[in-house]
């Protein structure tokens, strides 16, 4: 841990504590106000001396199960998403605790609206705490403070987007001091000469596809040198992450964990789509009518993309590898939709592997281009997961066409409903390749967990704001 992650993770116990104490003088102060006295009468004696004492502790408590949550971590100033959910989770937790608490003791407290207001403010204190401390820490990262000083290894695409990223953007807290594309014993004999005079933190092997002799001699580097050592994941690794090592006669065995969107994490997911899609459609159905009217004011044409060219129903790929009816507002000029593999092949952004993206489309209209820079054009698929076709999160929906050029890894991605949005779509929309899209869903997958899914909802308007490449 670099010397400044150190003092932020020293910062953010006090600052804590404060904010915590904060909070609940907070909802003191609220309920005893003369305008909520108006409103419900103060039938309680409660001495603000007697519950500052009990603040206090309750504070300490908090701060415990702060730490357990893993909230003294400051070394991924990225993921501030992640850090207000533990801090929500934590939050709750310790609201569970003051209930046990007051079903024991009685007289701790005796205003249960005290409670929840403190409970309420504490989440919304600490997290704009959390937040100012990550922005302040990003500050120094672009200034040059606080950088860990990164040696990549590998000769891949990935390992060429991460130089670039880390070069250009500071927010992510690497400085790439040295890069080699192999790790030979010649490539070892020479990092060993570089480190003896530079300053190294991490070895970062960006390549998964060195051969095995070279990972373990890298590997064995970086512990004879003290370096902390990172690789990335292959699909396989990615598929198989969620694991546990068990050990058999003294043999080390890696067990294999089931998804968590299993039995009741199905059931739970299944019931928020239904709530949440209903809601949604409400919030956004001026938008979904004012829609409707532009596309049939600007083009001639059906409202809704339901149909191909020769008149088949549109269908997408679903749960399980079953296709399913598929809509979306029309936002191309009737009857071009086949254009993409014919007339239009050559303008196809992703190459990488079996989807299309054209570039510049011309097929696109007036109205198109607008509402597909503002993913307006999806809004009808929230009938979808509505009906129980689709999510709100999860993979998105491919083509058959595209989904018959699978590799057999990737059906991985047709283990759950797809999404409206996903992990791939927050993390880099239509700047992903088509591999890299797919290890963002397998993770998804591995590691689903419905807090996961609203970290990704409350993510999805950030990244459609984003300035990136569309459709």
């Amino acid at each position: 841990m670099k010397k400044s992650e150190s003092f932020f993770s020293v910062l953010l116990i006090p600052l804590d504590f404060c904010l915590l104490v904060l909070a609940a003088i907070s909802a003191y102060r609220i309920r005893f106000s003369a305008g909520w006295i108006e409103l419900r009468p103060v039938i309680f004696n409660l001495p603000f001396n007697e519950y500052f004492q009990s603040a206090l502790f309750v504070a300490v408590l908090w701060l415990i199960i702060f730490a357990i949550a893993g909230l003294y971590q400051v070394r991924n100033t990225k993921q501030i998403t992640q850090e207000l959910r533990r801090v929500f989770l934590a939050a709750s937790t310790g609201l569970s605790l003051i209930a046990i608490l007051i079903f024991f003791q009685r007289d701790l407290f005796d205003s249960r609206f005290i409670v929840l207001v403190a409970y309420v403010l504490a989440i919304l204190y600490v997290s704009m705490g959390r937040v100012l401390v990550r922005w302040l820490q990003r500050r120094l990262l672009s200034r040059g403070i606080g950088l860990h000083k990164v040696i990549l290894i590998g000769n891949s695409k990935t390992t060429d987007n991460f130089l670039t990223e880390f070069s250009a953007n500071k927010k992510f807290g690497f400085e790439v001091v040295k890069r080699m594309r192999d790790f030979s014993l010649d490539s070892a004999k020479e990092l060993h000469e570089f480190i003896a005079e530079n300053e190294a933190d991490e070895i970062i092997q960006s390549d998964p596809n060195l051969t095995k002799i070279e990972t373990m001699r890298l590997y064995d580097f970086a512990t004879d040198n003290h370096i902390a050592y990172k690789y990335v994941a292959d699909l396989l690794e990615v598929k198989v992450l969620r694991s546990e090592v068990t050990e058999i006669m003294g043999v080390p065995v890696v067990e294999v964990k089931r998804t968590t969107l299993e039995g009741w994490g199905r059931i739970t997911k299944r019931t928020f789509d239904i709530i949440f899609s209903s809601l949604l459609i409400t919030i956004f159905s001026p938008i979904i009518l004012l829609t409707t009217l532009a596309i049939w004011l600007d083009s001639k044409g059906p409202i809704f993309f339901s149909h191909r060219d020769n008149g088949d129903v549109v269908t997408r790929i679903g749960e399980g590898g079953r296709p399913f009816k598929y809509f979306k507002f029309r936002s191309m000029i009737p009857n071009t939709d086949s254009m993409r593999y014919k007339e239009l092949a050559d303008r196809n952004l992703r190459s990488d592997g079996p989807m299309v993206k054209i570039k510049d489309d011309p097929r696109v209209t007036r109205v198109g281009k607008f509402i597909r820079r503002w993913s307006i054009d999806e809004l009808p698929e929230l009938f979808l997961v509505f009906l129980g076709r689709m999510s709100l999160v999860g993979p998105r929906p491919h083509l058959p066409e595209e989904v018959a050029k699978y590799e057999n890894y990737h059906r991985k991605t047709l283990s759950v409903k797809p999404g409206i949005t996903g992990l791939a779509q927050i993390s880099g929309r239509s700047d992903l390749s088509f591999e890299e899209e797919v290890k963002l869903d397998v993770y998804y997958i591995e590691n689903w967990s419905l807090l996961f899914d609203i970290s990704i909802l409350f993510r999805t308007p950030l990244a459609v704001f984003k300035h990136r490449e569309t459709e």
